[in-house]
């Protein structure tokens, strides 16, 4: 069962420890290229306050962003400003996020997101646990897959391989890290088995790595749809 409240916990924790490493940045080193193509650091940090304010949106009932142009657009304005705003608006909208979702509410409610995907309210502060924890990694700064926590790993595997259930193009796909398995693409017996540690699994999944660290039997690794 999603626990909602456990989970903001998580928020504040990995928003925590994000800030502390980013705050060993400067201006310069803000505005380095990141590892996901095309962003700075700018742009990671100013995507990670705008996502915080668009799930107040959607906990609110409003619509997550106002467009996919305007969401774009506001990153690219508030990618390069100086790093100790970047730091101040993360932190500023993750608290206006956690004010929205202290709250009373009927958690087991149904929200939409971006591009009308609906989900659980209760399921938006784990959403959010990710953008923190994924997005530290993809700064750059010494925080990789191998440092998430574990029950974060395990949940993300979860439901990144339910994502890609069904995805056309992708086989059946048995996925184990040695101690967990999970099943993903079409239907029917599982053509591939692909197999590795538990950071490389979801590094794979999550597009934050190639793959090449995975043993894939019974055929090629399956080519994953972009998130």
């Amino acid at each position: 069962m999603i626990d909602h409240v456990r989970d903001l916990a998580s928020v504040r924790d990995a928003t925590d420890r994000l800030l502390t490493a980013a705050a060993k940045l400067n201006n310069d080193s803000t505005a380095a290229p990141s590892r996901l193509p095309g962003w700075t650091r700018g742009h990671v940090l100013a995507h990670l306050a705008r996502n915080a304010d668009a799930l107040v949106n959607v906990l609110a009932g409003r619509p997550m962003y106002v467009s996919a142009e305007a969401r774009d657009a506001d990153i690219e304005r508030d990618a390069p400003r100086p790093l100790t705003e970047q730091l101040g608006d993360v932190r500023e909208s993750t608290a206006r996020f956690e004010a929205q979702a202290a709250l009373p509410a009927d958690w087991s409610r149904t929200i939409t997101m971006r591009n009308g995907v609906t989900d659980s309210a209760s399921r938006v502060p784990f959403r959010r646990w990710v953008e923190v924890e994924l997005h530290h990694v993809d700064l750059g700064i010494g925080y990789e897959l191998e440092d998430l926590p574990a029950e974060f790993v395990q949940r993300e595997t979860v439901f990144l391989t339910a994502r890609f259930t069904g995805a056309p193009g992708v086989p059946p796909t048995r996925i184990t890290d040695g101690t967990h398995t999970w099943s993903t693409g079409g239907e029917g017996t599982p053509e591939v088995t692909v197999s590795g540690p538990a950071p490389d699994v979801v590094g794979w999944l999550s597009g934050r790595r190639d793959g090449s660290a995975l043993t894939a039997e019974g055929g090629l690794l399956p080519t994953l749809p972009p998130l």
